[in-house]
């Protein structure tokens, strides 16, 4: 059983503020169950953007938050990642946003394994 994602997103800001990494909700979304977007600020003008890994690389058994990341075309700067943020937002208005700032590209996600 997976942790509902309201628990999830506190946990994940405490775990970067525990690592000294700036972490901020910019968009609470449904409490049970949704879907939860990170994007990574690198602070020289690109950025990472992470969602929810495919359901068929999910380990529901396991009850982690598989994330992967996507792609953002045609570079991934802020603009483009905000574009995205928001086609994202307008097909599922109950997600979650959470923005992280590292030089170092840290995110401390879990990532799918393909």
């Amino acid at each position: 059983m997976r942790l509902k994602s309201d628990i999830w997103v506190a946990a994940y800001l405490r775990r970067c503020g525990v690592e000294g990494v700036p972490a901020v909700l910019r968009r609470r979304g449904a409490a049970e169950a949704g879907a939860i977007f990170v994007l990574l600020d690198r602070l020289n003008g690109t950025v990472a953007l992470f969602g929810p890994a495919p359901q068929s690389l999910a380990d529901e058994d396991a009850g982690l938050r598989l994330f992967a990341p996507l792609p953002l075309k045609p570079e991934p700067t802020p603009a483009v990642a905000e574009a995205r943020l928001r086609q994202e937002a307008a097909f599922d208005s109950d997600l979650w946003i959470v923005e992280v700032e590292d030089r170092q590209g840290r995110h401390f996600l879990d990532l799918a394994k393909e």
